[in-house]
C-alpha cells in the first residue's frame, strides 16, 4: 500500500451542495461503505485476498516505503478511499492525483520467481489493466461480502447498482472502461475464473503480510474478546481457495461459530446507536496506527516487514 500525507487527506471542507462523485440517497456504493461493519473489515480481507497475485503484491510492495509500520500505511490508504467514496470532487480529485503521479513510478520487473507462472523478470505496471480491476474486484468483493451479511441481503437491483458504482470508481483511478465487466454477473463470472486460475501464488512476504493484515491487527488488550470475533468473521468471509493457499483451518466448528457470530451482530444492529454503525471510520484506524506506534516505541513485537 501507499503513504499519503494526513493533511490531504481530511474529508469535509467542500460546499453542503457538494456530495461528491459518490452522492448521498443516490449511491449505493456511498450507503455500502458508510457502514462501519464494512469499513472496518473490507480493507483487510481485500489485502488478504488481493496478494495473491503475485505481479500485484510484488509490484506495489517494491514501490512501499515504510514497511516498518505497515498499519499506519493501511490508514492513509482507508483515509484515501474515504476521500473518494465520501469526499466532494475537489477532494477526491487532489487523492486521485497523488495516486496517479505515485502509479506512474508503480512499473519494473519481479526481482525473483514468483510461482511457476511469473519467473524473475516478468514485467509489471500499475497501469496494467488486468492488475488495475484485480485491485478494484477484491475492494468490491469484500465490501459486498460484509454488508450482506452483517447489514442485509442486497436485492439484485441493488447489486447491479453497486457494480456500476465500482465501475465509476474504477475509472476514477484510470482503469480503462473497456477492461471492467460491464454487469454483476460478468463481474462474478470474471472474478471466479481469477479465484480458479493456476497462476495464484503467495511469495513468503505476501503470506506474510496478507495473514497480517487480516488477523494481526495492532489492538489494545480491552478488545482482545473483539479481535477474537473479528478474525472468525474474518476466517469465515474469505473464498475457500484463498484460505487453501495460506494453509488457514475452517473446520465444521469454525463454520457454525462464524454463523452464530454473524447472526449475533444481526440481531443486535437494530439497538446499536447510528453513530457506531454509520460514518467514518478513520478514527478506528487512527486507534490501530497509534497501538503500532506505541508498540514500537516500547521495543514491543509488531507486525513488520524488515
Amino acid at each position: 500500500m501507499l503513504y499519503f500525507p494526513q493533511h490531504l487527506l481530511m474529508i469535509g471542507g467542500g460546499t453542503l451542495d457538494d456530495d461528491g462523485y459518490f452522492p448521498r440517497g443516490s449511491s449505493i456504493l456511498r450507503r455500502v461503505h458508510e457502514e462501519k461493519a464494512v469499513g472496518l473489515m473490507y480493507g483487510q480481507r481485500a489485502l488478504c485476498v488481493g496478494a495473491i497475485k503475485p505481479l500485484n503484491y510484488v509490484g506495489t510492495s517494491e514501490h512501499t516505503h515504510n514497511k516498518l509500520t505497515p498499519f499506519r500505511r493501511i490508514t492513509h490508504t482507508g483515509a484515501m478511499f474515504e476521500a473518494v467514496f465520501f469526499g466532494t470532487r475537489a477532494e477526491a480529485d487532489r487523492v486521485l492525483e497523488m495516486v496517479r503521479h505515485m502509479h506512474e513510478r508503480v512499473l519494473g520487473a519481479l526481482p525473483q520467481d514468483a510461482g511457476p507462472h511469473y519467473p524473475a523478470g516478468t514485467p509489471y505496471s500499475a497501469f496494467d489493466p488486468e492488475l488495475m480491476l484485480w485491485t478494484i474486484a477484491v475492494i468490491a468483493d469484500s465490501a459486498e461480502w460484509f454488508y450482506e451479511h452483517l447489514v442485509r441481503p442486497f436485492a439484485a437491483a441493488e447489486r447491479e447498482a453497486l457494480w456500476q458504482d465500482y465501475i465509476r470508481f474504477a475509472e476514477l483511478f484510470q482503469t480503462p472502461r473497456a477492461a471492467i465487466p460491464p454487469t454483476h454477473t460478468a463481474f462474478r463470472a470474471w472474478y471466479e475464473r481469477h479465484l480458479a486460475s493456476p497462476d495464484l501464488f503467495l511469495t513468503p512476504e505476501a503470506r506474510y503480510m496478507g495473514h497480517v493484515s487480516a488477523f494481526e491487527i495492532p489492538m489494545s488488550s480491552s478488545q482482545l474478546l473483539a479481535k477474537r470475533v473479528h478474525d472468525l468473521v474474518m476466517l469465515g468471509s474469505l473464498p475457500p481457495r484463498v484460505r487453501e493457499l495460506y494453509g488457514l483451518r475452517y473446520t465444521p466448528a469454525h463454520a457454525t461459530a462464524c454463523a452464530t457470530a454473524i447472526a449475533a451482530a444481526r440481531l443486535a444492529r437494530p439497538f446499536v446507536p447510528r453513530s457506531l454503525k454509520r460514518g467514518s471510520c478513520i478514527p478506528e484506524f487512527e486507534q490501530v496506527a497509534t497501538v503500532e506506534r506505541h508498540r514500537i516505541e516500547r521495543g514491543q513485537p509488531t507486525p513488520q516487514i524488515v
